[in-house]
């Protein structure tokens, strides 16, 4: 087993509770991240031409598994068939101490949303479940984990599945985020090896994002004849600053796409192929527990100055069939979102990766 050791850092707050709802440095979240970016890693490998069933078998005997019907082991001269198998990776935390921010800090500050009468704080927008208002930004449960916050992952895995774990560890510290909401941006993190452990190498796997759309998860970073379809924004001096510069940036970037209807709608609209569901604006044919995540994702890293950038990426894929896609409509929804990134009043930067 190869061992490895990083410091985990977090960049922004995160939302990374435990089953009281109560925020906690955990290991099966972090688990589960390495496991997305492995998917990610797995399906470059294989040219995004794999086979689902085959990548989930090899992700079950890695990860472990109580569902795979064909594995088997060796005892005694004998084959035996399992239902069940733990993880062959071992991962461990230096603590599972409680989040340290008890309460939010007075730093949200307003933006205008046109679809709301009053400005609402960015935090708030960006964090809304897990943030609510109560006079002014609040936790909505006990506690989260603080910005600047950190703990040793360590880590041990075979020799032979040491290259898509690097991969893939790679990728989940330059592009992971962990907890609720996420995908906005909370909960971002960097990986720095330490001790013996090597400098953690790779790229980002790129593919035509038009092309993406034969697979209904997110596989890739997609790319334009522009480049990879990763943006960021300018240095900021702290976390609460940036976190409010991406609110403006989702708001306008949403808020381009004018609703003619509202709930029940009795088609899908140009908004709703974001992600779902839409505050009052449900559509009719899709059932109430139908989700659609953002495919567009918020990352923080530090620059070179040590000062903070907001990343922006998109990892395209098609809607499941139960949303009925019509793929010249997603075609054309992302298009404009693209455009819009690209446009100077942004003030972003499309970079290599």
């Amino acid at each position: 087993m190869r061992q490895l050791e990083y410091t985990l850092h977090f960049l922004t707050p995160a939302f990374l509770g435990n089953a009281e709802q109560n925020a906690q440095w955990r290991t099966p979240p972090i688990k589960h991240l390495l496991r997305e970016w492995w998917r990610v890693a797995y399906a470059a490998e294989h040219g995004f031409a794999m086979k689902v069933a085959d990548m989930r078998h090899e992700e079950g005997l890695l990860f472990g598994h109580a569902w795979l019907d064909d594995d088997t082991f060796e005892r005694n001269g004998k084959t035996i068939k399992t239902a069940a198998r733990k993880s062959a990776l071992r991962m461990r935390l230096s603590s599972w101490t409680d989040g340290k921010l008890k309460a939010w800090p007075a730093s949200d500050t307003a933006v205008t949303h046109p679809d709301v009468q009053r400005p609402v704080g960015a935090q708030l927008y960006l964090g809304y479940g897990p943030l609510k208002f109560a006079k002014g930004t609040a936790l909505k449960s006990n506690a989260a984990i603080q910005s600047d916050e950190s703990a040793t992952l360590s880590l041990a895995v075979s020799d032979d599945q040491w290259p898509r774990i690097e991969h893939a560890l790679f990728l989940m510290s330059r592009y992971g985020t962990l907890g609720g909401r996420s995908r906005n941006g909370w909960g971002s993190f960097s990986l720095a090896p330490l001790g013996n452990t090597p400098t953690l190498a790779g790229a980002a796997p790129l593919r035509n994002w038009r092309e993406c759309f034969d697979h209904d998860w997110a596989h890739v970073i997609g790319q334009d004849d522009g480049g990879p379809l990763v943006w960021e924004t300018a240095p900021h001096d702290d976390w609460a600053s940036l976190m409010k510069t991406l609110a403006i940036i989702k708001i306008e970037l949403r808020t381009q796409f004018i609703f003619n209807t509202g709930k029940n709608a009795a088609s899908a609209e140009d908004r709703h192929w974001l992600s779902y569901p839409v505050t009052n604006h449900s559509v009719a044919s899709w059932v109430n527990n139908e989700r659609l995540p953002n495919s567009l994702r918020f990352k923080v890293r530090t620059s070179a100055n040590g000062k903070l950038v907001g990343v922006i990426f998109h990892t395209p894929c098609l809607p499941p069939p139960s949303f009925k896609p019509d793929r010249r409509v997603i075609e054309r929804v992302w298009t404009s979102v693209h455009q819009f990134l690209d446009t100077p009043a942004q003030n972003l930067s499309r970079i290599s990766e």
